[in-house]
Order: C-alpha cells, then structure tokens, then sequence
C-alpha cells in the first residue's frame, strides 16, 4: 500500500505585478478617472486577459493600429513600447499621447538608438512579433537584426565583426538569452554585451524564485496569459529546474483536477502582469480540494517604483488644482 503524499503549496515571492505593469495599469486607470472615457489604448496595456477586460469595462478602448483611433482622441501607448514610426502616426492624427512604456524597455530602446548612432551592428534577441520586440527594432530598424531561434543565428550578417552588440527583450528567460549569447560569441567572437542588463529585474527575481521551487515541486502552476512572454518563460524554468509538470493557467477554474493526481507539492507563481487576486483565487482553489498548508518561498525583496507618465502627473495636478 502506498503512502499519500503530504499535500502542500509552494507560494513563490516575488511573483505578479512588477513597478513597470503596476504604473502601466493605474496610468490606463488615472487616465479615464482625469480625462472620462474612452481612452484609447494602442495593443494590450499589459499581457494579461483580467486586467484588460477590466479595463475594457471601465472605458478603456483597445485597439491595434494607431489609425484606428479617432482624430484628436486621447491614446495611451502599451508598457511593450511602440517605435518612432508610431508616435509619427499619433502626431499626424493629432492625438493626445500618454506614453505608459515601462522605463526598463524604453533604457533598451535607448541603447538601441545609442549604438546605431555608434554605427553597430545591433543583434535584438527576441521573440519574433511581439510589440515589445518591434518597438525597440523601430528605433534603428537599418542596424537591427532580429535573433530568435537558434537558425536565425546562422543567418545573421554583419559589416564589421568587431562592431557588433547583443540586445535583448526585457521579459525573456536569462537562460534562453544566454545560450543565444553563447551562440553568437561562436560566430562573432568579439560580440559586445549591453551596459547593464536588458532583461528585467522582475523578470530575473520571478523565474529565480521558481528556480528554488521548482525542484520540490510535482506540479508548478503559473497564473498568467498565452500572450505573456514572461509568463510562458516561467512555465519552461519549472520544467528546465525539476518540476514533474508545470501548467499556465488565466484563472483558477482552468485547472484540470486530472493535474492533481499523485501530487503531493505544489508550486504557484505569476507573470509580471497578473493581479494577485486571481493568485489567491488559485490558492482557495487548491484548499477545497485538500492543499491547505501554503508555504512561501522568498528570494527576493522588491521595493522599486516607477512614477506614473509626465503628462498625466501634469493633467491630474491641474485637474486637483481646479477641484480644491
């Protein structure tokens, strides 16, 4: 006869939310509270399915296309960022523009414009369609070649082999990079790294904690959405560090009971952009069917902020200002 195994819950921390989603949210947020809806939103503010039907509900207008924004109307620029080629847009349109880039992705596409200025050859590692990805290729797109799999390695060109730097999207695995890093140095042995690391630090600190867990755990389940590159990567880390079976979930109903079978330990985390009221749904989820005892595992402390877009603080302090 075998022995149940004890049932327990692995909570990760730091997990959900990071500074650059949070700002990105309350901007859409004190956006329709200063200005009344609709507020016109280009792309998903964030990836992540709750937030934007919320959002939707409350007034927020998502569209794809910048010229799918009426004239003159207010638009709020996702936090993936949108090239120049989309400001011009916004600019020959008239529209009213918050820009909610998370500040981690415009430093990227800082660099980006820096060494193009510099004439290098910038290889971009990313996932191939994703806004974020576009928007920082948009700012040098005659220097920037895409890098995603391991063939388009093999393709890259560049004009001179010691004029060459690696660039990288914000919400990849620091592995997968890494490998891509490695696999580019074979080719161009002189490749330079960034200034400071690309990939974000809520990115890093999630799939860190994960990393810890993941070894303990029979099932790790990720709350976030498809489109989330960062959430994706997260179920691949558990996989990568020793879970038996890792799943990613929008919200807690989508967990198959067949998943819970034989399980005795199992670890939850979330995207970057997940609420952590769909992560304690999870967990009273799990509870009725038997893991009541949760654990945290912390390895890291975030405190960071970012304050929300100039030209928002600017309207909300005019707007109290009239109201007081």
């Amino acid at each position: 006869m075998t022995t149940a195994k004890p049932k327990r819950v692995l909570l990760a921390n730091p997990r959900g939310y990071c500074a650059g989603v949070d700002r990105a949210v309350i901007t859409v947020e004190k956006a329709l509270e200063t200005y009344g809806a609709p507020i016109y939103v280009r792309k998903e503010i964030v990836h992540n399915k709750h937030v934007v039907d919320t959002l939707r509900e409350r007034g927020a207008i998502f569209v794809d296309q910048t010229d799918e924004v009426p004239e003159g109307a207010m638009v709020v620029f996702s936090a993936h960022g949108v090239s120049p080629m989309v400001h011009a847009e916004a600019a020959e349109r008239n529209l009213r523009t918050i820009d909610a880039t998370c500040p981690l992705v415009t430093k990227v596409h800082q660099e980006a414009k820096r060494f193009a200025k510099e004439d290098y050859d910038i290889l971009l590692i990313g996932h191939e369609g994703h806004e974020e990805v576009e928007g920082t290729a948009g700012e040098a797109p005659d220097h920037v070649q895409l890098v995603d799999t391991a063939e388009d390695v093999d393709k890259v060109t560049v004009r001179d082999p010691s004029k060459v730097i690696w660039l990288s999207q914000t919400t990849l695995s620091v592995d997968e990079t890494m490998v891509r890093v490695n696999q580019l140095k074979n080719r161009f042995p002189e490749l330079q790294a960034p200034p400071s690391d690309d990939i974000c630090y809520a990115t890093s600190n999630r799939q860190t904690a994960v990393k810890v867990m993941a070894p303990q755990c029979d099932l790790v389940l990720v709350v976030g959405s498809k489109n989330s590159s960062n959430s994706l990567r997260l179920v691949d880390v558990a996989l990568d560090y020793g879970a038996k079976a890792a799943y990613l979930v929008d919200f807690a109903h989508e967990v198959d009971d067949a998943w819970l079978e034989g399980v005795g330990t199992i670890g939850v985390t979330s995207g970057a952009s997940v609420p952590d009221e769909l992560v304690m749904k999870l967990l009273l989820h799990l509870e009725e069917r038997g893991w009541a005892d949760v654990e945290t595992v912390t390895t890291a402390n975030e405190k960071i902020t970012f304050s929300l877009p100039r030209e928002l603080r600017k309207e909300m302090k005019e707007k109290a200002a009239k109201e007081s």
